[in-house]
């Protein structure tokens, strides 16, 4: 399956952990028209109804990822017996279509996935690292569903409002907020641009996460 990760658009600057807030300002000036930028900043103003995080780190199947086999349309998954019965003791219902390893990384790991308005399914869970939008000096980014150590990891994963998750694949700079948020509350820094050594998991030092299978 193809994916069109291209964009014409990135950062005009690197995050600035000390000031998110001044630093999203500037980079959002960039959005046109103005009513666009309303939009997006009355969302990161009011993240917590948009965005929900999981309670900790924690990579569910290190084994898993979501390419599609060859001759196939979709990746369907058979998940480990331990995961099986985690799932069942925390009475968490399993799905074998492409994305549910990473909807089960993320509920397990003490994610609130709310229901929908207008549709019968919870929130989409979203992958912070999306293979789009490298940081200023890279030429690639982390696209966590091609990675096994990285497609059910928690610490990557949020429940974004369909709003949200719609601004997560437009705007570099709201990608690019997220992605830090992830790195203030985890240290999850695949692509080493908040710490300079990160370890095999994307952890920076001092950072760790739990491994089911």
């Amino acid at each position: 399956m193809p994916y069109n990760l291209a964009a014409p658009n990135g950062l005009l600057a690197p995050v600035d952990l000390a000031n998110t807030e001044r630093w999203f300002d500037s980079e959002s000036s960039q959005i046109e028209p103005e009513s666009l930028r309303l939009v997006l900043h009355h969302v990161t103003s009011n993240l917590n109804d948009f965005v929900r995080w999981p309670a900790r780190a924690m990579l569910l199947w290190e084994g898993c990822d979501r390419i599609t086999p060859e001759g196939e349309k979709h990746r369907y998954h058979r998940y480990p017996e331990s995961v099986c019965q985690l799932a069942k003791s925390k009475r968490v219902t399993l799905d074998g279509r492409p994305n549910g390893p990473a909807i089960a990384a993320f509920v397990l790991a003490g994610g609130d996935r709310p229901a929908r308005f207008g549709s019968t399914n919870g929130w989409p869970i979203h992958h912070l690292y999306s293979g789009k939008f490298p940081y200023i000096d890279q030429t690639t980014t982390t696209h966590a569903i091609k990675k096994p150590l990285h497609f059910t990891q928690s610490a990557g994963l949020i429940a974004a409002h369909p709003v949200a998750d719609v601004l997560c694949d437009e705007f570099p700079s709201f990608a690019w907020l997220l992605r830090a948020e992830s790195f203030r509350r985890f240290g999850y820094d695949p692509d080493s641009v908040f710490s300079p050594s990160p370890d095999r998991m994307g952890f920076a030092y001092g950072h760790a996460c739990e491994i089911t299978v």
